[in-house]
Protein backbone atom coordinates (compact mmCIF):
# COMPACT_ATOMS: atom_id res chain seq x y z
CA UNK A 1 0.00 0.00 0.00
CA UNK A 2 1.93 3.27 -0.71
CA UNK A 3 1.81 6.04 1.87
CA UNK A 4 -1.41 8.02 2.74
CA UNK A 5 0.17 10.81 3.05
CA UNK A 6 1.79 10.78 -0.57
CA UNK A 7 -1.94 11.41 -1.82
CA UNK A 8 -2.10 14.13 -3.70
CA UNK A 9 -5.68 16.04 -4.63
CA UNK A 10 -5.82 18.48 -7.42
CA UNK A 11 -8.65 20.35 -9.86
CA UNK A 12 -7.48 20.12 -13.48
CA UNK A 13 -8.44 23.20 -15.35
CA UNK A 14 -11.20 21.76 -16.73
CA UNK A 15 -12.76 21.10 -12.78
CA UNK A 16 -12.28 17.06 -13.15
CA UNK A 17 -10.76 16.51 -9.44
CA UNK A 18 -8.24 14.04 -9.34
CA UNK A 19 -6.31 12.54 -6.73
CA UNK A 20 -2.67 11.34 -7.65
CA UNK A 21 0.19 10.05 -5.59
CA UNK A 22 3.31 11.73 -5.57
CA UNK A 23 6.39 9.57 -5.91
CA UNK A 24 9.33 9.31 -3.37
CA UNK A 25 12.93 9.58 -4.17
CA UNK A 26 13.55 5.77 -3.85
CA UNK A 27 11.24 4.67 -7.70
CA UNK A 28 12.59 7.95 -8.85
CA UNK A 29 16.15 7.13 -8.16
CA UNK A 30 15.65 3.40 -10.10
CA UNK A 31 13.75 5.29 -12.80
CA UNK A 32 17.03 7.45 -13.33
CA UNK A 33 19.59 4.61 -13.55
CA UNK A 34 17.20 2.43 -16.06
CA UNK A 35 17.21 5.28 -18.20
CA UNK A 36 20.96 6.00 -17.75
CA UNK A 37 21.64 2.54 -18.44
CA UNK A 38 19.90 3.07 -21.85
CA UNK A 39 21.38 6.27 -22.70
CA UNK A 40 25.09 4.22 -21.87
CA UNK A 41 24.15 1.35 -23.73
CA UNK A 42 23.36 3.61 -26.81
CA UNK A 43 26.95 5.37 -26.51
CA UNK A 44 28.63 2.52 -25.90
CA UNK A 45 27.08 0.96 -29.42
CA UNK A 46 28.15 4.62 -30.98
CA UNK A 47 31.64 4.46 -29.62
CA UNK A 48 32.07 0.88 -31.63
CA UNK A 49 30.34 1.96 -34.39
CA UNK A 50 32.35 4.99 -34.90
CA UNK A 51 36.02 3.73 -33.53
CA UNK A 52 37.47 3.81 -37.32
CA UNK A 53 36.24 7.42 -38.02
CA UNK A 54 39.13 8.37 -35.20
CA UNK A 55 39.38 12.29 -34.54
CA UNK A 56 36.25 12.93 -36.85
CA UNK A 57 34.31 9.45 -34.80
CA UNK A 58 35.16 11.49 -31.12
CA UNK A 59 33.59 14.65 -32.50
CA UNK A 60 30.89 12.93 -33.56
CA UNK A 61 30.35 11.23 -30.15
CA UNK A 62 30.89 14.44 -28.13
CA UNK A 63 27.95 16.28 -30.17
CA UNK A 64 25.72 12.90 -29.67
CA UNK A 65 26.52 12.70 -26.13
CA UNK A 66 25.19 16.24 -25.93
CA UNK A 67 22.14 15.56 -27.24
CA UNK A 68 21.11 12.33 -26.31
CA UNK A 69 22.02 14.05 -22.26
CA UNK A 70 20.02 16.97 -22.92
CA UNK A 71 17.28 16.13 -25.23
CA UNK A 72 16.70 12.12 -24.20
CA UNK A 73 14.31 12.87 -20.89
CA UNK A 74 12.41 16.14 -22.91
CA UNK A 75 11.58 14.19 -25.87
CA UNK A 76 10.01 11.28 -23.79
CA UNK A 77 8.33 13.21 -20.99
CA UNK A 78 6.61 15.26 -24.01
CA UNK A 79 6.06 13.01 -26.77
CA UNK A 80 5.08 9.52 -24.75
CA UNK A 81 2.56 11.44 -21.80
CA UNK A 82 5.11 12.23 -18.75
CA UNK A 83 7.39 8.82 -19.02
CA UNK A 84 10.97 7.98 -20.47
CA UNK A 85 11.99 4.60 -20.12
CA UNK A 86 13.10 4.54 -16.74
CA UNK A 87 9.62 6.34 -15.97
CA UNK A 88 7.51 3.82 -17.79
CA UNK A 89 9.17 0.67 -16.69
CA UNK A 90 8.74 1.93 -12.78
CA UNK A 91 4.97 3.20 -13.64
CA UNK A 92 5.59 6.95 -13.09
CA UNK A 93 5.48 10.33 -14.80
CA UNK A 94 6.11 13.93 -15.09
CA UNK A 95 2.78 16.17 -15.16
CA UNK A 96 2.26 19.92 -14.38
CA UNK A 97 0.82 20.30 -11.12
CA UNK A 98 -2.86 21.14 -12.09
CA UNK A 99 -2.74 17.40 -13.38
CA UNK A 100 -2.56 18.48 -17.48
CA UNK A 101 0.64 16.82 -19.20
CA UNK A 102 3.70 18.46 -18.88
CA UNK A 103 4.90 20.70 -22.09
CA UNK A 104 7.89 21.57 -23.54
CA UNK A 105 8.74 24.36 -21.50
CA UNK A 106 8.41 22.81 -18.40
CA UNK A 107 10.48 19.85 -19.68
CA UNK A 108 13.15 22.12 -21.02
CA UNK A 109 12.85 23.77 -17.19
CA UNK A 110 13.52 20.73 -15.10
CA UNK A 111 15.66 18.87 -16.66
CA UNK A 112 17.62 22.00 -17.44
CA UNK A 113 18.27 22.74 -13.70
CA UNK A 114 18.95 18.85 -13.18
CA UNK A 115 22.49 19.61 -13.09
CA UNK A 116 21.75 21.40 -10.11
CA UNK A 117 20.16 19.10 -8.31
CA UNK A 118 22.98 17.12 -8.73
CA UNK A 119 25.09 19.48 -6.97
CA UNK A 120 27.42 18.78 -5.01
CA UNK A 121 27.39 15.06 -6.01
CA UNK A 122 24.73 12.46 -6.46
CA UNK A 123 21.70 14.58 -6.44
CA UNK A 124 22.18 16.01 -2.92
CA UNK A 125 20.35 19.14 -3.71
CA UNK A 126 17.57 17.75 -4.87
CA UNK A 127 17.00 14.76 -2.50
CA UNK A 128 17.51 17.29 0.43
CA UNK A 129 15.18 19.90 -1.47
CA UNK A 130 12.56 16.55 -1.99
CA UNK A 131 12.59 15.91 1.67
CA UNK A 132 11.37 19.57 2.37
CA UNK A 133 7.97 19.72 0.29
CA UNK A 134 5.45 17.00 0.88
CA UNK A 135 4.98 16.90 -3.39
CA UNK A 136 8.91 15.07 -3.44
CA UNK A 137 9.72 17.77 -5.44
CA UNK A 138 13.28 18.63 -6.78
CA UNK A 139 14.27 22.30 -7.71
CA UNK A 140 13.36 21.44 -11.35
CA UNK A 141 10.29 20.71 -10.34
CA UNK A 142 9.81 23.46 -8.42
CA UNK A 143 10.99 26.21 -11.14
CA UNK A 144 8.70 23.88 -13.97
CA UNK A 145 5.80 23.70 -11.46
CA UNK A 146 5.67 19.83 -12.11
CA UNK A 147 5.64 17.11 -10.03
CA UNK A 148 5.98 13.29 -10.42
CA UNK A 149 3.11 10.80 -9.51
CA UNK A 150 2.19 6.99 -10.32
CA UNK A 151 0.45 6.78 -13.57
CA UNK A 152 -1.85 4.51 -11.77
CA UNK A 153 -4.21 7.25 -9.73
CA UNK A 154 -5.34 4.53 -7.77
CA UNK A 155 -9.07 3.42 -6.76
CA UNK A 156 -11.49 6.38 -7.02
CA UNK A 157 -13.39 8.00 -3.85
CA UNK A 158 -16.18 5.81 -4.36
CA UNK A 159 -14.55 2.67 -4.30
CA UNK A 160 -12.54 3.39 -1.00
CA UNK A 161 -15.50 4.15 1.30
CA UNK A 162 -16.94 1.41 2.70
CA UNK A 163 -21.39 1.00 2.17
CA UNK A 164 -23.08 2.30 4.38
CA UNK A 165 -25.67 5.48 5.22
CA UNK A 166 -25.96 8.05 2.35
CA UNK A 167 -26.25 11.64 3.86
CA UNK A 168 -26.38 15.11 1.87
CA UNK A 169 -24.75 17.63 3.63
CA UNK A 170 -26.99 20.20 5.21
CA UNK A 171 -25.32 23.03 3.25
CA UNK A 172 -23.58 23.60 -0.07
CA UNK A 173 -19.52 23.06 -0.14
CA UNK A 174 -17.29 23.87 -2.11
CA UNK A 175 -14.28 21.70 -3.81
CA UNK A 176 -11.94 21.73 -1.27
CA UNK A 177 -14.35 21.32 1.78
CA UNK A 178 -15.61 18.39 -0.28
CA UNK A 179 -11.81 17.17 -1.01
CA UNK A 180 -11.39 17.56 2.92
CA UNK A 181 -14.12 15.00 3.98
CA UNK A 182 -13.30 12.59 1.14
CA UNK A 183 -9.85 12.23 2.69
CA UNK A 184 -11.02 12.06 6.05
CA UNK A 185 -13.18 9.10 4.84
CA UNK A 186 -10.42 7.62 2.74
CA UNK A 187 -8.00 7.76 6.30
CA UNK A 188 -10.52 7.08 9.06
CA UNK A 189 -9.84 3.32 9.05
CA UNK A 190 -5.68 4.36 9.40
CA UNK A 191 -6.92 6.65 11.99
CA UNK A 192 -7.20 6.18 15.85
CA UNK A 193 -11.23 5.99 16.94
CA UNK A 194 -10.36 8.71 19.33
CA UNK A 195 -8.72 10.84 16.56
CA UNK A 196 -11.12 10.30 14.04
CA UNK A 197 -13.91 11.74 16.60
CA UNK A 198 -11.89 14.74 17.42
CA UNK A 199 -11.45 16.18 14.32
CA UNK A 200 -15.48 14.94 13.59
CA UNK A 201 -15.94 17.29 16.26
CA UNK A 202 -14.85 20.23 13.94
CA UNK A 203 -18.06 20.12 12.36
CA UNK A 204 -19.87 19.61 14.97
CA UNK A 205 -21.97 22.63 14.13
CA UNK A 206 -23.00 21.18 10.56
CA UNK A 207 -23.28 17.95 11.96
CA UNK A 208 -24.88 18.69 15.00
CA UNK A 209 -23.06 15.39 16.92
CA UNK A 210 -20.24 13.99 18.42
CA UNK A 211 -17.93 10.96 19.01
CA UNK A 212 -18.57 7.92 16.81
CA UNK A 213 -21.70 9.55 15.87
CA UNK A 214 -20.31 12.60 14.32
CA UNK A 215 -17.84 10.38 12.59
CA UNK A 216 -20.20 8.43 10.98
CA UNK A 217 -22.45 11.81 10.16
CA UNK A 218 -19.27 12.97 8.17
CA UNK A 219 -19.07 9.71 6.40
CA UNK A 220 -22.35 9.51 5.16
CA UNK A 221 -21.52 12.92 3.58
CA UNK A 222 -18.29 11.77 1.63
CA UNK A 223 -20.85 9.10 0.10
CA UNK A 224 -22.76 11.55 -0.98
CA UNK A 225 -20.47 13.67 -2.70
CA UNK A 226 -18.48 10.28 -3.68
CA UNK A 227 -21.55 9.43 -5.77
CA UNK A 228 -23.30 6.97 -3.98
CA UNK A 229 -27.45 7.24 -3.33
CA UNK A 230 -29.61 5.57 -0.90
Amino acid sequence: MRAIDSLYPVETPDGIELSLHVVGPVPRGVAWTVDFLIRAGVMIGLVLALAWLEALGTALLILIWFLINWWYPVLFEVLTHGATPGKKALGIKVIHQDGTPVGWSASIIRNLLRQVDFLPFLYATGLVTMFLNSRFQRLGDLAAGTVVVYRDPGPRASELLAPGPVEAPPVPLDAGEQQALLSFAERVRHINPKRAAELAAELRVLSGSDGQEGVDRLLAWSRFIAGHRP
